[in-house]
């Protein structure tokens, strides 16, 4: 393994998308949105439109949803007002699945710009005939990928959590906010996510010809967040640490499945027909 070529192919490509507006733009909206929009929206709407949060939670609204939750988590939202167990839940608990969309924006971007990307530029061909091996042109590109969604998906949990602690502070009475089930979320199944979508990726952007096209493609593994999301929202799926160890379970061992294909599509042999 030749660090400093794996080194040197990380750095050009994430070069390559710094001058490619139509991909980091997406990467720079999609964290504003998550982290600041979202939750002063969810705080403050019901003081701004004056709505009465203990109408959200009578029989006939959300507080039929709230019976039916576990046991342990109706212990911990117990001894809440309704305009605490509003906030909690909503941000504490319904946002958390959404932030599984930063890693795989990321890691989408830069896995869609790794190969058709090239072959866009004509720098493919020169890329191939390196003297790299499969191995180093591979990781470097996965480093590329994954590194930098993991390193957006942390610093926007922080910035999360500034926000949403101060815009609570004086209805929460203080800190409130991580809830443990976000610890075993960023860092478990966060990298995991980051991985998947840099991996399926780089699988269609090998067999397609535009950025945009695999960038479109790749886009369709949001339906696995989105279907985090309906899960909790039916009741059916309550996002809890355990579920969350479980989940990241899962998706490292589909991970190991598509890295495997994806190391077998960079052979050389196969790419360079393609040109």
């Amino acid at each position: 393994m030749k660090w400093r070529a794996v080194r040197t192919i990380a750095r050009k490509d994430l070069a390559e998308v710094r001058r490619n507006k139509s991909a980091w733009m997406p990467a720079l909206i999609v964290p504003l949105v998550f982290v600041v929009v979202l939750p002063l929206f969810i705080i403050f709407l019901p003081g701004v439109l004056n709505i009465p949060t203990d109408a959200i939670f009578s029989e006939h609204g959300w507080g039929a949803f709230i019976h039916r939750m576990p046991i342990t988590l109706l212990r911990e939202l117990q001894d809440m007002t309704a305009p605490q167990v509003w906030v909690v839940w909503m941000t504490g608990y319904m946002l958390a699945p959404l932030f599984l969309m930063l890693p795989l924006t990321f890691s989408c971007i830069v896995g869609a710009d790794s190969f058709v990307g090239e072959r866009e530029r004509k720098t493919l061909e020169a890329l191939l005939n390196t003297p790299t091996s499969d191995g180093d042109l591979f990781l470097g590109k996965v480093l590329a990928s994954v590194l930098p969604a993991i390193a957006i998906s942390w610093l926007s949990f922080g910035v999360y959590t500034l926000v949403v602690n101060a815009a609570g502070w004086s209805l929460m009475g203080g800190l409130w906010f991580p809830r443990p089930t976000w610890w075993p979320l960023i860092l478990w199944v966060t990298p995991a996510v980051a991985t998947l979508g840099m991996a399926a990726t780089v699988l269609v952007s090998s067999r397609v010809n535009t950025f945009m096209e695999a960038y479109q493609l790749s886009g369709l593994l949001m339906v696995l967040v989105l279907g985090l999301v309906v899960g909790q929202v039916s009741g059916v799926l309550v996002l809890n640490s355990g579920v969350m160890l479980t989940v990241g379970v899962l998706v490292w061992a589909v991970d190991a499945v598509l890295l495997r294909f994806s190391v077998r599509t960079l052979a050389r042999q196969k790419l360079i027909v393609r040109l």
